[in-house]
């Protein structure tokens, strides 16, 4: 074949086949599903967290952050038998949300949450996820908010130290209580100063001013969930505009997964639908 026939062959190939042009960067970002989503379903035990693999897996997303609250038990074998059912159907659990509360005014609660993150970690490691979002809770009762952001990162450090034996990253989610804004979310995150620390990074629980205030944590983000809705600047909930978010994920150099929270009331009709809204826009923009 000499050049011109090559060259004739080459544009023959569809679009999809040739190479990017040089200008088109790829993020590296992977769509999932926070459980979470379906909290009412696996509270009632209508729904197994088996048979949210098995439909994360049907609509082509990629893993599931397995909010830990409905788990039947925690012994080796369900969650060995988890791990088993998600790996069989292609589906990471990358992720796993547990009822870690930071914020504690005694070095006595402390030490006890301290060892309610030890319990965790332990269960995050055997389904095989490699990050765990915990929150930073309530302030206490007569504190300041600067002292339970140092309450919070105290429990936080010793957290994270054993954490990272297991492989484990920790991440703080901006969700009411003391992380009801970006600002405490970063500080805890900064203060703890951990290659094992970060922020969940949540699009849909902050206050006002939702872009912003999400785009200021993106650079601590270890991992990120994405709600329908997000606040204005004005604390008005409107529909999130999910490309705008993902632009800014793209911007802050953030690799990782994007879960979906869902928080409305009727998720057997409408998380199909934002599940493959969500699957085409990080496709769209992915390696």
């Amino acid at each position: 074949m000499d050049r011109r026939q090559l060259l004739t062959a080459l544009a023959a190939l569809p679009v999809a086949a040739q190479v990017p042009e040089s200008g088109a960067k790829k993020l590296r970002l992977r769509a999932g599903l926070v459980a979470y989503s379906y909290r009412a379903q696996l509270a009632a035990k209508t729904l197994t967290y088996e048979d949210l693999i098995h439909r994360i897996s049907d609509w082509g997303l990629d893993g599931l952050d397995c909010t830990v609250y409905w788990f039947p038990d925690t012994s080796d074998t369900f969650l060995a038998s988890l791990r088993k059912t998600a790996f069989k159907n292609g589906v990471q659990i990358y992720n796993a949300g547990v009822r870690v509360r930071l914020a504690q005014p005694t070095a006595e609660l402390q030490k006890a949450e301290f060892e309610n993150i030890k319990k965790w970690v332990d269960v995050t490691e055997k389904i095989g996820a490699s990050h765990m979002r915990v929150f930073g809770g309530a302030i206490p009762e007569g504190a300041t908010e600067q002292q339970a952001i140092g309450w919070a990162v105290e429990v936080m450090k010793r957290g994270a130290e054993y954490a990272g034996t297991r492989g484990v990253t920790i991440g703080v989610e901006d969700d009411g209580g003391l992380t009801t804004a970006a600002a405490p979310t970063i500080e805890i995150a900064k203060r703890t100063d951990s290659p094992w620390a970060g922020i969940n990074a949540d699009s849909g629980n902050l206050r006002d001013h939702g872009y912003a205030q999400f785009e200021t944590m993106l650079p601590y983000a270890t991992s990120v969930h994405l709600k329908p809705i997000i606040s204005g600047a004005d604390g008005k909930k409107e529909k999130a505009d999910w490309s705008r978010l993902l632009a800014l994920l793209g911007k802050s150099g953030y690799k990782g997964y994007v879960g979906l929270e869902y928080e409305g009331n009727s998720a057997d009709d409408e998380v199909p639908g934002y599940a493959q809204e969500l699957r085409r826009l990080v496709r769209q923009v992915s390696l």
